[in-house]
């Protein structure tokens, strides 16, 4: 197989089909590409198609949680329980903001913030908790409201991997104060670049609105630089192919729902194969990668071996997670916010052994078959035996 990049079997792979044309083009036609009817229109329906009251359109995830945190008024000298096994640029916007992410270990079947350990972490200076719905599983959010009230935190939900799961007969997005979605790839929903932030609270979204952009209609406003906001909006382009793909989200999630079928039953040639954990209360799971767990016999490098091998075979992967915790800016910080291995057991478990492979509605049967395949190859050729969850 030609290992060109573009003869790779892709990691993910956005679809674009006539509508994401025809929107586009009408944007392009209309003379206005910055706040208009686009950017409206796909808000509200994301809003109702999540389960709540506004949505706020932003350039990145990243940027949704610092306005969010802004909003809260969350800054220097204030902790943020959250996860080091998570979309790294969510979690970062902590320390954008100047806060300190404290880390807590997950549940390690699920992958998400575990609600029992991250009430370890809190002090005194813990103003919030972040979690998220790791590669489409549903995080406890029984027990992490339950946590968060207790203790009168914030919650916010990441559901940047989770489009479309749903927990206890509820749309994932609707758990936290705030929830927020990263549109980048490999998400179900890709604008190129972009996020969604949503909330069920009018102040708090309408400060968030302001916090977000200087908009063309606050130049009349008495409060016009009582704050200083970002400018971190989404275009009407990218507001359009959001519009758009919202529009066949349910097509499309039945596709990739079909996938995973098939993995699953090409996953049964390796010995000692268990299927995709789904914990209790989770209604449905829609996997943002199909990630596998390596064996314990697996080291970091066997893990790097084998994203190499697969490449060469024609195929793209990658490791899931480099936890945030081992990463150089946080293990290089004054006040010891990264650690070595050992400090959060289930993370560093996960960490050197989570392969994602592709998952996205391009894929047909005969691939997933020759994915799965090669996969095992691999495996054996790097000496460590078959994967295991």
């Amino acid at each position: 197989m030609d290992t060109d990049t573009e003869e790779l079997i892709a990691l993910s792979e956005p679809e674009c089909g006539s509508r994401e044309l025809e929107l586009i083009s009408s944007v392009l036609y209309s003379g206005r590409w910055s706040d208009g009817v686009m950017l409206e229109s796909f808000e509200a329906a994301f809003a109702n198609w999540v389960g709540r009251k506004y949505a706020l359109a932003v350039s990145s995830g990243t940027l949704g949680v610092w306005i969010t945190l802004r909003a809260w008024g969350i800054g220097p000298g204030d902790e943020v329980v959250c996860a080091s096994h998570s979309w790294h640029q969510v979690a970062q916007a902590i320390t954008l903001i100047g806060a300190t992410p404290v880390f807590a270990d997950i549940n390690y079947w699920t992958g998400c913030l575990s609600a029992e350990k991250a009430a370890l972490k809190i002090t005194e200076r813990t103003k919030a908790i972040l979690a998220g719905n790791t590669n489409g599983h549903p995080a406890d959010w029984t027990a992490l409201r339950a946590l968060a009230d207790q203790h009168r935190l914030h919650l916010l939900e990441d559901s940047t991997e989770a489009l479309g799961s749903r927990y206890r007969g509820h749309n994932v997005g609707s758990f936290g104060d705030v929830a927020v979605f990263d549109f980048s790839q490999p998400s179900s929903l890709c604008t190129g670049e972009g996020g969604m932030v949503v909330t069920d609270n009018e102040n708090l979204f309408h400060e968030l609105r302001y916090l977000r952009q200087r908009r063309l209609a606050d130049r009349n406003s008495v409060s016009v630089g009582s704050r200083v906001p970002l400018q971190a909006g989404m275009s009407e382009i990218s507001a359009a192919l959001g519009l758009a793909q919202l529009a066949t989200m349910e097509e499309r999630l039945a596709i990739r729902k079909r996938v995973q079928g098939w993995y699953e039953a090409e996953m049964q040639s390796f010995e000692g194969i268990k299927p995709p954990y789904i914990a209790e209360g989770v209604d449905e799971v829609h996997w943002m990668l199909y990630v596998v767990h390596l064996g314990k016999r697996f080291s970091g490098s066997a893990r790097t071996q084998m994203i190499e091998d697969l490449r060469s075979g024609g195929i793209e992967t990658a490791a899931y997670s480099h936890p945030l915790h081992q990463q150089f800016f946080y293990m290089n910080t004054g006040d010891s916010i990264g650690r070595k291995r050992g400090w959060l057991a289930d993370t560093d478990r996960i960490g050197d052994r989570a392969l994602a492979l592709p998952l996205h509605t391009q894929l047909d049967s005969s691939q997933v078959k020759f994915i799965v395949k090669t996969l095992k190859d691999t495996s054996l050729n790097v000496g460590a035996g078959a994967a295991i969850y």
